[in-house]
């Protein structure tokens, strides 16, 4: 099955494309304190190092929003200000040389301010996100609609899409998350029914590690499917570089991306004999630089082994004591189960150069 994507226009964030088919970039954001610029810093590199290609920072005040130019001149990753409430400053932000900015047109304080930030983006050749969150609706749609609903968050986000439009402002991605995976996908699917601005997916305040994990792919890997998306945010609380991992072994197991190697391996069961989840986590850490895109099959027993891994470019199926490895489901040799690991990995390396 190939996934179809929907056509949308297409924007640039700090040298980024976003829309009409360019890769589906991953988003994270930053929990330091941005004032803070060493801290902030160092998280960004690490976010870098994991994955991340475009990050947003809080702007919840003036000191904030002036710590970005100093950011900036520190990294080497898009940088987009997050603002709510205070829409001075966004305009600090932009001055500061921000790549793109986030508004929430519920609490940005009107249309007036709104169209201040949207005539100071376009001025300085920056893309604005129209990012509507359930918590933020504005009073005469929640009253419309009965609450928050998938339709009120939708409406909320063309709305303030006109507004920015009627300043003079294209450059256009937009959000509409909710909480609940339901409510998320449907707003996202009436958004792109309505636009081909591109959209940022994601479920917001997704909860910590499991729980985000299964939630966001719920959501964001539907939505994906049907073709609907162009960058993404994986929300955990906790490290954001949590995020990242997240956001590309989906998008890597929709097809969507390509980031390196995957690992494929058994649950293991009663004719299991060996430790696979030792030896899983000892490929995956030895693996994590190689960028060649190849299926590794970690099986514990015959019957997951080169049969039904078959379509895997390399694999281990283990036995008592020793184990066969195998090259696209066929058995190349057999080796003792100390040797597991360090035998795999030179076929993965013998892989890597005969390429």
């Amino acid at each position: 099955m190939d996934i179809i994507r929907k056509k949308t226009k297409k924007i640039i964030v700090g040298g980024i494309a976003i829309g009409a088919g360019a890769p589906i970039s991953i988003q994270s954001m930053t929990k330091t304190h941005t004032e803070d610029v060493a801290a902030t810093v160092a998280q960004i590199q690490r976010l870098a190092r994991a994955g991340c290609e475009i990050v947003r920072v809080a702007v919840p005040d003036e000191k904030a929003a002036r710590a970005i130019g100093a950011i900036m001149r520190r990294i080497r990753m898009p940088l987009i200000a997050d603002i709510h409430f205070d829409h001075r400053l966004a305009l600090i932000a932009i001055k500061e040389g921000a790549d793109g900015i986030r508004i929430n047109p519920g609490n940005i304080g009107g249309v007036k301010k709104l169209a201040g930030v949207a005539k100071a983006a376009a001025a300085a050749g920056i893309p604005i996100r129209v990012g509507v969150n359930a918590g933020s609706v504005e009073k005469d749609l929640l009253n419309k609609h009965g609450g928050p609903t998938p339709a009120a968050l939708a409406e909320s986000a063309m709305r303030g899409v006109k507004r920015v439009e009627d300043a003079g402002h294209a450059m256009i991605k937009i959000s509409v998350k909710a909480s609940s995976v339901l409510d998320t996908v449907e707003a996202y699917e009436r958004v792109a029914r309505l636009t081909r601005y591109p959209l940022h997916v994601g479920v917001t305040e997704a909860g910590p590690l499991l729980t985000s994990a299964i939630r966001s792919s719920a959501a964001v890997g539907h939505l994906l499917i049907k073709g609907i998306g162009d960058t993404i945010r994986v929300s955990v609380t906790g490290d954001p570089v949590e995020e990242v991992a997240i956001a590309r072994e989906l998008l890597q197991s929709l097809g969507l991306r390509e980031f390196g190697p995957v690992i494929v391996s058994c649950p293991t069961c009663g004719r299991c004999n060996i430790n696979v989840g030792r030896v899983v986590a000892e490929i995956q850490r030895a693996v994590a630089g190689i960028r060649t895109p190849l299926t590794i099959a970690v099986m514990g027993c015959a019957v997951n082994g080169p049969g039904e891994a078959r379509e895997a470019d390399l694999g281990l199926a283990g036995g008592k004591g020793s184990g066969v490895l195998f090259r696209k489901g066929r058995v190349i040799r057999t080796v003792k189960e100390p040797d597991f690991v360090r035998a795999l990995l030179d076929e993965i390396n013998n892989w890597g150069h005969s390429l």
